[in-house]
């Protein structure tokens, strides 16, 4: 599915962080652009709004001149009108400006959230639409769970096997690892991407990433602790629907800490897989992480379970896991620190080595990432239970 691009024009903060909320929470990913930067004329090549939401409430007039405006430059895209009553003579109005829509603030979800698809619809059968983006985003329930493992093993067999166009994006601070698992030494990382938005287009990109051999591109993490940090969550919304634009594939290591810029990869996935460990701190964190998720409304149906290090027999079975999270298990890889070890230390993935049940776990679960309806992995058999679930229950 390919990230929507939205526009909110309004004076009002209140109505602005409403609606955001609503675009970003929905089923069908939308980035929100500075409408400032849309008035000025600012916006960079392909990135027209896909989705207009227009506050007609105060001054009308201004509004519909608004409307018609947006309709002329961006003739494709599904404008929204939002008023505060429903007057019969004010959806005319919008309609003949060029709304394709008209709501009462605050907009129902359930409508809203329909004509939104209808728009992601419309702009996917429309001649000329750009290829659709899929965005994989990897985060884990405690560090050193595997999600850079994750991550970058994916990455690589998207680009390698299926040869898709990828780049994978590095957001931990200081100690992002996707570049040393890889075995490449790059010269420029996240923060001189982001600190460079104004001039980030093709060819400029192309300076900042390196190529891995797999044909996976490759935007390492900041050396610097302290960034990209909390100041930066902005930036990164920007720089990711601006990475959208050039692959099909964006891959992002998010680390394991929710902050303003694992928000924003959050706000703009496609899935969100949520790395964890078959252990009662791992699972702990788990349950938090997907209660957190849940309460940012970053479309908790898009999160994505997958279990690693899931050596026989498992302290805590499958069918109690997902239980105690009220989560299904998408994936499940096994444990086997040896394999990891050696590909870590000689900047080899496992993806590429292809000798071990690991590596074929990758590879099936990448095919499922390509595939959503293809077959998942077949489930390790019961075993018995050696931590029960009430323990876990009290526990956490």
């Amino acid at each position: 599915m390919a990230q929507l691009v939205g526009l909110i024009v309004s004076e009002d903060d209140g109505f602005r962080k409403h609606i955001g909320r609503l675009l970003r929470a929905g089923a069908v990913p939308v980035s929100v652009i500075d409408d400032a930067a849309a008035r000025s004329g600012l916006l960079k090549d392909g990135m027209t709004p896909d989705v207009v939401i227009v506050d007609i409430r105060s001054d009308a007039a201004s509004a519909m001149a608004s409307i018609e405006r947006l309709r002329a430059s961006a003739p494709g895209a599904g404008v929204f009108a939002v008023a505060t009553t429903a007057e019969p003579d004010l959806i005319l109005q919008s309609m003949r400006a060029g709304a394709n829509e008209f709501f009462v603030f605050p907009p129902a979800e359930d409508t809203f959230y329909g004509a939104i698809r209808r728009t992601a619809a419309r702009r996917e059968t429309t001649h000329g639409a750009r290829p659709a983006t899929t965005t994989l985003v990897f985060f884990g329930a405690k560090g050193g769970a595997g999600t850079t493992t994750m991550a970058v093993n994916c990455g690589v067999e998207l680009a390698r096997t299926a040869k898709r166009s990828t780049v994978i994006v590095d957001l931990k601070p200081g100690l992002g690892e996707v570049a040393l698992f890889l075995g490449v030494k790059p010269r420029y990382s996240v923060l001189d991407a982001i600190d460079n938005l104004h001039r980030l287009d093709r060819e400029f990109l192309r300076e900042l990433v390196v190529k891995h051999k797999s044909g996976l591109e490759i935007l390492a993490g900041s050396d610097h602790f302290d960034r990209p940090g909390a100041a930066d969550g902005t930036a990164i919304e920007e720089l990711l629907r601006l990475l959208t634009r050039q692959y099909e594939y964006l891959v992002i290591d998010a680390g394991s800490q929710i902050n303003s810029c694992t928000i924003a990869a959050l706000y703009a996935s496609d899935q969100m897989f949520l790395v964890a460990n078959p252990d009662v701190p791992s699972l702990r964190n788990s349950q938090r992480l997907l209660e957190r998720v849940r309460e940012l409304g970053a479309a908790g149906e898009r999160v994505r379970l997958l279990l690693n290090r899931a050596a026989e027999p498992y302290p805590i079975p499958r069918k109690q896991i997902e239980a105690a999270l009220g989560h299904p298990i998408h994936h499940t890889f096994p444990s086997d620190y040896k394999t990891v070890s050696a590909a870590l230390n000689s900047g080899v993935p496992l993806a590429m080595v292809g000798n071990s049940e690991l590596a074929a776990q990758f590879d099936l679960f990448t095919r499922r990432v390509i595939d959503p309806d293809s077959q998942p992995a077949a489930p390790p058999a019961p075993k018995r239970n050696i931590l029960g679930l009430d323990k876990i229950a009290s526990i956490w």
